[in-house]
């Protein structure tokens, strides 16, 4: 994204996940399954493939993430979650 907007990346960078993501009061976890959860919600795939695949790094296994998407599907709408676990069966494969 620097190419384009370089300040969006900075921000992104030293603001997003420099500060926001470095905040004690939840941990790197935590902040992948409500950021997670927050894109499904909101139907937004290409972030969303970026997260899932945080948030594995973060410590969240397939299996919660699966049932991250499950519960949203109630809240969220079907076609949030159905969309979301294509997405996951992608990124899983990688």
């Amino acid at each position: 994204m620097g190419d384009i907007a370089p300040k969006l990346a900075d921000l992104t960078d030293t603001v997003l996940f420099g500060d926001v993501w470095a905040r004690p009061q939840l941990s790197r976890r935590d902040r992948s399954l409500v950021t997670v959860s927050a894109l499904i919600a909101m139907n937004r795939p290409d972030q969303l493939r970026s997260h899932l695949a945080l948030a594995r790094q973060n410590g969240l296994t397939e299996e919660e993430l699966v049932e991250a998407i499950t519960h949203l599907a109630f809240y969220s709408g079907w076609p949030n979650a159905v969309g979301a676990v294509a997405i996951a069966r992608e990124v899983f494969k990688k």
